[in-house]
């Protein structure tokens, strides 16, 4: 049984949502505002807020879910969430999911997705960090599906050959990519083909650390350093000793934290919150971002004596969009793995359905695909998935994409290949419109103007 927040203006939809899940034994509170949820889970102290999961409307009479996610990860508020919305918009999504939430579903919500969504949300519930042993792959009976998996693509060609170069010495490693590209997948390879690797795998989302008590979840405390602390407690970096700590999103760690990380990392010592006393650690540090930390130190925002320290190594995770080759391999993969967690026996996509992924840009990346396929398989009865089961936000969306010119038209086709050389560009400077522009060999006036001209966001 779990006690849940539900934020649903629909008056009917959320009966129902609360009729259906107290009878799978849960307990709901149903808010009807963004201000009433506020009240809700601000009735609390942080650290005593009852509620394991946050399940939200997209758009309410007050506000919009992804602002209030914002909102609350500022305040200190982690509870895990996911987006319900009729509005079939996957960017919204994705959106959602770099702010907080978990995952999304969309109106008329399926029950059995909501239970997987609503499952998967609980078994974050209050887990900030997490130590994994080398290599735990999904199995059920003889089935085993193990999560080592590599593209034939020539950019994840190279990416591997950066892992398996740096894996064996005990540099620090920054892995940058979009959102859902797999960077947790790559530190933990790095960390299994290194001379750390029967030592533990520590990774922490640093996005879910409350300012408060971001510290004490990396370096410990000591029992009465401030209130709530009744023990003694060892640190992540104490649990990830003679292995590897991974610190996914470090871009949403505190200032005065960056501080004591720089000290860690330089003197390999760290001091427990309300302690005077140095506890040598032997810990090698993987860092990821969806951020330029670059930018973010220019800004003052991030440490920049920190960056350089950490930025011994970089690695760039490509989109999914980038690896062309490599979809059929994921797709294969991942139906696999749904199989064994559903226990369905889906055996192939339809045509027509792989012809959408091939045309789909993926702004959620692999962490989307594999959300996708899941859906498909929990909602395919027969051997082959059908175009049926698909999400229709991603339907919406092709229809939605401008075609291509074709013909003759060459001063058309000259304009649509500049857009594209444009938007590739600026999202591999991370829409840094000066490294852009010097890039493109262009200045930056022209380069504001073809922004306005392709109506590139």
């Amino acid at each position: 049984m779990a006690q849940l927040l539900l934020l649903e203006d629909d008056s009917t939809f959320s009966k129902l949502l609360f009729s259906f899940l107290g009878k799978h034994g849960h307990q709901v509170k149903v808010c009807t505002s963004i201000q009433e949820a506020r009240e809700a889970l601000f009735s609390f102290n942080v650290s005593e807020i009852p509620y394991e999961a946050l399940m939200l409307d997209y758009r309410l009479p007050d506000g919009n879910s992804v602002d209030f996610l914002k909102s609350l990860r500022s305040e200190g508020i982690r509870i895990p969430a996911f987006i319900m919305t009729s509005f079939h918009d996957v960017r919204t999504a994705v959106n959602a999911m770099q702010n907080g939430a978990l995952d999304y579903i969309t109106k008329p919500v399926n029950p059995e997705e909501l239970l997987m969504v609503l499952g998967e949300a609980l078994s974050k519930s209050g887990a900030s960090s997490e130590v994994d042993k080398p290599s735990t792959p999904v199995s059920k009976g003889k089935k085993v599906v193990s999560d080592n998996i590599e593209g034939r693509s020539a950019i994840s060609h190279q990416l591997y050959e950066y892992v398996r170069l740096v894996a064996p010495t005990d540099m620090s490693v920054i892995i940058q990519g979009e959102s859902g590209t797999g960077k947790e997948h790559v530190a933990k390879t790095i960390h299994q083909l290194s001379k750390r690797s029967k030592g533990p795998f520590v990774a922490i989302d640093c996005g879910s650390l409350s300012k408060d008590l971001a510290a004490s979840e990396l370096f410990g405390h000591k029992k009465g350093a401030f209130t709530g602390a009744l023990q003694d407690k060892i640190g992540q970096f104490e649990a990830a000793d003679g292995g590897t700590l991974f610190l996914d999103e470090i871009g949403n760690l505190g200032y005065d934290v960056q501080v004591k990380l720089l000290r860690a990392l330089q003197e390999r010592v760290i001091v427990p919150v309300g302690s005077t006393q140095q506890v040598k650690v032997d810990v090698r540090l993987i860092a990821a971002t969806n951020e330029d930390l670059v930018a973010n130190a220019a800004k003052g925002e991030f440490r920049d004596d920190l960056y350089h320290r950490l930025n011994e190594f970089k690695i760039e995770v490509p989109a999914l969009r980038e690896r062309g080759e490599d979809l059929e391999i994921f797709v294969q993969h991942f139906v696999e793995k749904a199989n064994v967690e559903l226990e369905r026996n889906v055996k192939r996509l339809s045509k027509e359905v792989m012809d959408v992924f091939k045309r789909y840009d993926w702004p959620g990346n692999l962490r989307e695909l594999n959300n996708v396929i899941k859906r498909l398989i929990l909602l395919s009865k027969d051997e082959e998935a059908s175009l049926a089961a698909l999400p229709s936000e991603m339907i919406t969306a092709l229809e939605e994409t401008p075609q291509k010119p074709t013909g003759s038209n060459l001063k058309a086709i000259q304009e649509s290949h500049e857009k594209e050389m444009i938007e590739r560009v600026l999202q591999e400077v991370r829409y840094n419109k000066s490294k852009a522009a010097k890039l493109l060999n262009i200045d930056r006036k022209t380069l504001y103007y073809k922004i306005e001209k392709y109506q590139i966001e």
